[in-house]
This record gives C-alpha cells, sequence and structure tokens, in this order.
C-alpha cells in the first residue's frame, strides 16, 4: 500500500455516484461481489461507507466514504472501477471544525463523526455568495459569527430528526461545502433545508449546487435493488 496522506486536522470524505452498466454486469458475475468486497475492505481499514440507493435518474448508486487516509479513499474508488459501474458524479470534501464555536465536543463530533445508519440521506455542495450587495467575505468575523449563530440555532430544532454533516472543500472542489443530512424520514430533509432557505445565511449569501437524495441500505441489499445480484 501506499504511503497514506492524512490531514492534518479531518478526515477525507468522497461521494461517489454511478450508474449500473447491465450489459457489463449480465457479463460479470463477479461484478457485485467485487464491490461488496472493496466496502469491506475499506471498513476494516477503519473507514466508514454509507451505501445508497439513488432516487430519480441522476445515477443508481451512491457512496459516501470517509475516513483518516486519502490514499486509502482513493483505492476505493479504484476498487468500485473494477465493477460493472459508470461513474455519474463524485465530490471531495474534508471534515472541518466551525471556527464560529469553541465547543471543543462538537469540533470534535464534525470532525471525526460516526455517522448513523439512517433510512435516507441528502447531499448538496453549497458555497458563500460574493455578490456586490451581498459578498460574504467582506462581513466581518463577528457579524458572521452572530449570523451563523442563527443559522445554527434552526439546524439545533432537528436534533434527533436529522443528522447533519458540513465538509469544507475550498480550493478540492467546486463548491466550498458539502451538506450531508440523513434522516429516517424524508420530509424531515426537505423541512430543515426550506426553514433554512429563510434564514438570512441561506437567502441572502447562499448559492446551492445539485442535489442528491438516496435510501440508505446494507449494501447487499442496495446492490440488489439496482439490480446487481451477488453471485
Amino acid at each position: 500500500m501506499s504511503e497514506a496522506v492524512v490531514p492534518s486536522e479531518g478526515w477525507g470524505v468522497l461521494h461517489l455516484l454511478y450508474t449500473v452498466d447491465r450489459a457489463r454486469a449480465e457479463a460479470d458475475a463477479g461484478g457485485a461481489k467485487r464491490i461488496l468486497d472493496a466496502v469491506a475492505s475499506l471498513e476494516s481499514d477503519g473507514h466508514q461507507v454509507l451505501t445508497f440507493a439513488v432516487l430519480g435518474h441522476k445515477a443508481d448508486l451512491g457512496f459516501m466514504a470517509l475516513g483518516p487516509d486519502l490514499v486509502r479513499l482513493h483505492e476505493f474508488q479504484q476498487e468500485l472501477a473494477g465493477a460493472p459501474l459508470t461513474p455519474a458524479w463524485s465530490y471531495t470534501s474534508l471534515t472541518e471544525r466551525s471556527e464560529y464555536t469553541d465547543d471543543e465536543e462538537r469540533a470534535r463530533a464534525r470532525l471525526y463523526p460516526t455517522l448513523p445508519m439512517k433510512r435516507a440521506l441528502c447531499f448538496y455542495p453549497m458555497s458563500k455568495r460574493r455578490a456586490s450587495d451581498a459578498n460574504w467575505y467582506e462581513l466581518d468575523f463577528d457579524e458572521r459569527k452572530r449570523l451563523m449563530g442563527g443559522h445554527a440555532r434552526v439546524g439545533r430544532t432537528y436534533a434527533g430528526r436529522v443528522v447533519q454533516l458540513i465538509t469544507g472543500s475550498t480550493g478540492i472542489d467546486d463548491w466550498e461545502w458539502g451538506v450531508t443530512l440523513l434522516a429516517d424520514d424524508p420530509a424531515a430533509l426537505k423541512e430543515i433545508v426550506y426553514e433554512m432557505r429563510f434564514d438570512e445565511v441561506s437567502s441572502r449569501y447562499g448559492e446551492f449546487g445539485p442535489f442528491v437524495t438516496g435510501l440508505l441500505f446494507p449494501p447487499d441489499e442496495a446492490l440488489r435493488r439496482v439490480g446487481l445480484v451477488p453471485a
């Protein structure tokens, strides 16, 4: 194995979306097993993987993989390349602490999260606006902290219903943050995003990328639901 690439703080995060190559799947009886082996191997190496069946036609199958070693995450990506899957989209980010809180317990939970197995997942990237009349980066720190405090209070009203993981991607991918939301009730995903749209951080300063929503399953069940059945 190549020498590890480990961030000085936080973990690497990959969101990987694929369509199933039906012709390759029919010709390769071991394709599904290679996916299951790749997931099991990554998890045994101290990383986490959530597997989900994508709702809609943006993709068929998705993986959220996170952990300390970017080299190991890339190896997982390459292992999936050998399966009957066609890449549809991906997003790369790092877990990060919020610069607006001094709560060490909360910072650690963001940097080194343990993700629960909920029923549904929603992911979207976002950035802060730089418009001439609404430039987030021209605000001083105290004003940004005040605004983010109100934004966070809205999010905390969903504690127990929605698990939120905000990861940083400035300089790493096309947007500045990735937002992963996990819930048992899909309606809660819609509700939290809708309510936050009225908060000034979103309504005045937020810009949003594409949304992907999926149903979370154990890997073998997710594969079965997208037509990949282990031999």
